[in-house]
């Protein structure tokens, strides 16, 4: 009989089923993370982008309906209504809220059922029906909701990097997957909401992935290998990226990830000082996220559209070159629906992924534990967060 050939071992033959993280990862109501991410307020749309035309809004697992009532108050609503089921996507805005495309009920923007006009005087017992509703807020040209306990709710979280603009300044806000690698043309991603969110404590694919794998996406100066420090920091996390350059200069590149799910990172063409916007990586549900960033502009901005692939956009790539020139919507959706985390092998550059996914952790056991998370406040006067993240150049 053979001996087996030593060179045949490490086969993929017989593997043992692997798995993902769902405490860290699941978010639809009443999972772990699910209840730790509904104590916060969260983005759900672009402000200008709601209007008296339904829209359907899926957040956290979670179906419902947006719209802004002919006096612009806006609306997130449970869509199946409460007669008869049928969605309110197909209702008609009006006035005082919206109304059912099948029997008339019109219900108001918290859900108030303000008519039923098959019944005697609109509806004797009308009072007793409400449609499930979620509150709203607006701010820095965003819809935010909160989704969490009504007696839990904290104030709105405001951010120092956009607060007390300049007259000849403004907001400038998106809600495309620009951020995580992709374009202006897709605004849903393929893949858990933790890949994207915790790649912010990943300073070590910036060289590699961003700089010296196949071109160079950001500036040349991003291939300098960082020497990193991780901390905790108010809301969560921080690191510093310390870079002596070739030009003699040296930069402490300064990135935060905060709770829940907040990404600040610094101008990727390493402008000297602070950040100028904040972003937010909304879990859509288990396998799909969307980002909105938040941006301080002079007043004369405007966009210019990206393309980085010898004049071509990202989308319009083909296979063959996404393969070519890989960037973060490849690496990240290339983990799969949800990564299975049970297959990694973490290493020393992985410092921050694991002290983010540790934190993350002991927020939601706080949660579970009847506790509030980090980041939340009840008073308005600690409802701003100071941006600490930035390129800053050492003064020789």
């Amino acid at each position: 009989m053979l001996k087996n050939d030593s060179r045949d071992e490490g086969t993929a033959y017989g593997r043992p089923e692997q798995h993902h993280d769902a405490e860290l990862t699941e978010v639809g109501p009443g999972t772990p993370c699910g209840e730790f991410m509904r104590r916060y307020w969260h983005p759900i749309a672009i402000a200008d982008k709601v209007g008296p035309v339904p829209q359907m809004a899926r957040v956290l697992g979670e179906d419902l309906v947006l719209f802004r009532d002919r006096k612009g108050r806006p609306g997130l609503l449970y869509p199946r209504c409460a007669h008869r089921g049928t969605t309110l996507y197909y209702g008609r805005v009006e006035d005082e809220g919206i109304r059912c495309c099948y029997h008339g009920w019109l219900f108001g923007v918290q859900g108030q059922c303000l008519d039923q006009p098959c019944e005697p005087d609109g509806g004797r017992h009308k009072d007793r029906v409400r449609q499930p509703w979620y509150p709203v807020e607006e701010m820095y040209g965003l819809i935010w909701a909160y989704m969490g306990p009504p007696e839990k709710k904290p104030v709105l979280t405001r951010w120092s990097s956009l607060e007390n603009l300049k007259p000849t300044e403004k907001i400038y806000v998106t809600g495309s997957s620009t951020g995580a690698g992709g374009d202006d043309t897709v605004e849903v991603v393929p893949t858990n909401w933790l890949n994207d969110w915790e790649n912010i404590m990943d300073p070590f694919h910036i060289p590699i992935l961003h700089t010296t794998f196949s071109t160079v996406q950001f500036v040349p100066e991003m291939g300098v290998m960082p020497e990193v420090t991780w901390e905790h920091a108010d809301h969560g996390m921080r690191y510093i990226a310390y870079r002596k350059l070739d030009d003699g200069r040296e930069m402490d590149r300064v990135t935060q990830a905060l709770f829940p799910h907040v990404r600040i990172v610094p101008d990727v063409r390493l402008t000297d000082g602070p950040a100028a916007g904040v972003g937010w990586v909304l879990p859509v549900d288990d396998t799909h996220f969307r980002l909105f960033h938040a941006r301080r502009v002079p007043q004369d901005f405007k966009p210019v559209e990206v393309r980085n692939y010898n004049g071509r956009k990202w989308s319009e790539l083909n296979d063959e070159e996404h393969q070519r020139f890989p960037g973060d919507w490849e690496a990240q959706v290339g983990q799969g629906a949800i990564s299975l985390h049970s297959e990694e092998n973490l290493v020393t550059s992985d410092q921050g992924v694991v002290q983010l996914r540790r934190l993350l952790r002991r927020q939601i056991e706080i949660v579970r534990d009847g506790g509030d998370p980090i980041g939340i406040t009840f008073d308005p006067a600690q409802a701003v967060v100071t941006v600490q993240a930035g390129n800053f150049f050492r003064k020789k």
